[in-house]
């Protein structure tokens, strides 16, 4: 229970703010040219947008009769559906701003209940709890109800998946600031983290004889590894490969989140072998030689689904799919990229040539043989002569450049993946999800992507991320926790040599 005098000031404080949003709310409606310019639709195209918003956004049942209202006609919800479908960007941004400011949460009935739930603070604990919850129920913004009726109709779960896209769209570009988008983004969020909870999930293996369509959209969803043909694809779900993916019953045909998975020998250290190699095409599998599990692309295809937990439930689903397959099997591990990595390190060279202080990321003797390699001055020209090679990918064409620089950047990368923090926890969002899950950070890779793309952001570099089944739970909970990684004796003596070299 809360205090006497707590009581009282939190009440008398919130009826005075209760009190200033009317008396504001008052001023704006007698403010009728601002009220005429935000209403009035600005083209055209969107002259029926207030009158449809009106019309299938029904007032929110009273608490007494929430549960005993008849559900609006399914019409309602495909006319939304078709209407917004045909706005163009700039309409579905002005739609989206007015469903979220004029169809959210009554404030004014709000502050009412919360000076209520504060004056029954002294009375039986059955009358706090019931004022608590219409308080509860009085939070809900009136546009949850369309939401829910939306997500029963035929393929309204996959249009609130591509609305929640929309949305994080104007968030991420900055189209709107408006805190009501922020808010109609967060009420998605939890619909379709609720809809797409993993119990509703079904895992299914992709092989070559799933249907076509599927196929294709696996092809066309690969983000990591692009696949470049047919034969490349049927490769992916052939022998000594697995691909796995989760779907859900609303969304039929639509794989949400695709992981690819190469059985081999021993833990793969490029993805060349992977990706490119076709000896093995009509081969047979020999158990003898599968022994280990490479996770080498997860893919999220939906982007409204991004921040709801899928890619972790799937790896895990498909640990022990495999080990049921394979009883044997002890090493699971990811061959990850290492996005940003190219562009981090051109950030740091651009700023440290800036500063003079080319001394602080290579050693002295490492700084000659850049020069005498690039035919570079001592000091800024070399620090530039070195930034630009990173951009142009020019210095894999040089054995000599290679092995001067393989030393500097894998420790550098190491560094980044292991170092670089964003709010205390890795910055490179690969590493961030792994890690997460509870994986070690294992090996760091030289030249273990040589393909342009994987020069261009990460120097060729990739790093396995293992997972040892029975400390993946003690590791993720030290790292969501104590923002601690754990690594290897490879990953932390490449650091250790960094910080040796390096003055950051």
């Amino acid at each position: 229970m809360i205090s006497h005098p707590a009581i009282w000031a939190l009440r008398s404080s919130v009826r005075c703010w209760c009190h200033r949003t009317v008396f504001k709310a008052a001023l704006e409606a007698s403010d009728v040219s601002a009220w005429r310019w935000y209403s009035t639709p600005v083209r055209g195209g969107v002259t029926g947008m207030e009158d449809i918003l009106a019309r299938v956004i029904a007032p929110l049942p009273t608490y007494e009769t929430r549960d005993k209202s008849p559900p609006p006609p399914e019409s309602n919800s495909l006319e939304f559906m078709h209407f917004y479908g045909n706005l163009e960007k700039e309409d579905k941004l002005h739609m989206l701003t007015k469903l979220s400011q004029d169809f959210g949460v009554d404030h004014r009935n709000v502050s009412e209940l919360a000076v209520r739930l504060l004056d029954t603070q002294l009375r039986d604990l059955s009358t706090i709890l019931q004022v608590e919850d219409r308080l509860r129920y009085g939070l809900t913004p009136r546009y949850k109800q369309l939401l829910n009726h939306i997500s029963r109709v035929e393929g309204g779960v996959k249009f609130l998946v591509d609305l929640r896209a929309d949305v994080l769209e104007i968030i991420s570009s900055k189209a709107s600031e408006s805190p009501h988008i922020r808010d109609l983004n967060g009420t998605l969020k939890s619909l379709l983290s609720e809809w797409f909870s993993v119990g509703l999930l079904r895992l299914e293996r992709i092989t070559w004889q799933s249907p076509c369509e599927i196929l294709q959209k696996i092809s066309q969803y690969e983000a990591v590894h692009p696949v470049r043909n047919w034969t490349d694809l049927k490769r992916r779900v052939g022998p000594y490969r697995r691909c796995y993916a989760f779907t859900h019953a609303a969304m039929p045909g639509e794989p949400l989140v695709v992981l690819h998975v190469a059985l081999t020998e021993d833990i793969s250290d490029n993805i060349q072998s992977i990706v490119r190699e076709f000896a093995t095409l009509d081969s047979e599998e020999d158990v003898n030689k599968i022994n280990a599990a490479i996770f080498y692309s997860i893919s999220s295809t939906q982007a409204g689904l991004q921040g709801v937990e899928l890619g972790n439930y799937l790896i895990k689903r498909v640990v022990r799919e495999l080990q049921s397959e394979f009883p044997h099997m002890a090493q699971f591990s990811s061959l990850s990229p290492i996005p940003g990595f190219s562009s981090w390190l051109q950030g740091l060279l651009s700023q440290f040539r800036k500063e003079g202080r080319g001394s602080d990321i290579l050693s002295e003797q490492e700084w000659k043989e850049v020069e005498q390699a690039t035919d570079s001055a001592p000091g800024t020209p070399a620090i530039e002569a070195l930034r630009k090679l990173i951009t142009t990918s020019e210095w894999m064409r040089s054995e000599r450049l290679m092995r001067i620089l393989e030393p500097v950047l894998m420790r550098l990368c190491a560094w980044y993946l292991y170092g670089e923090k964003r709010r205390g926890y890795a910055l490179n969002p690969v590493a961030n999800f792994h890690l997460q899950n509870g994986a070690t950070m294992w090996r760091v890779n030289w030249h273990a992507d040589t393909s342009p793309r994987g020069v261009a952001n990460s120097c060729g570099i990739m790093v396995n991320y293992r997972y040892f089944l029975n400390e993946t739970s003690k590791n993720s909970a030290l790292y969501l926790q104590n923002k601690a990684i754990t690594a290897s004796e490879q990953v932390l003596g490449l650091v250790t040599q960094f910080q040796k070299n390096s003055k950051l």
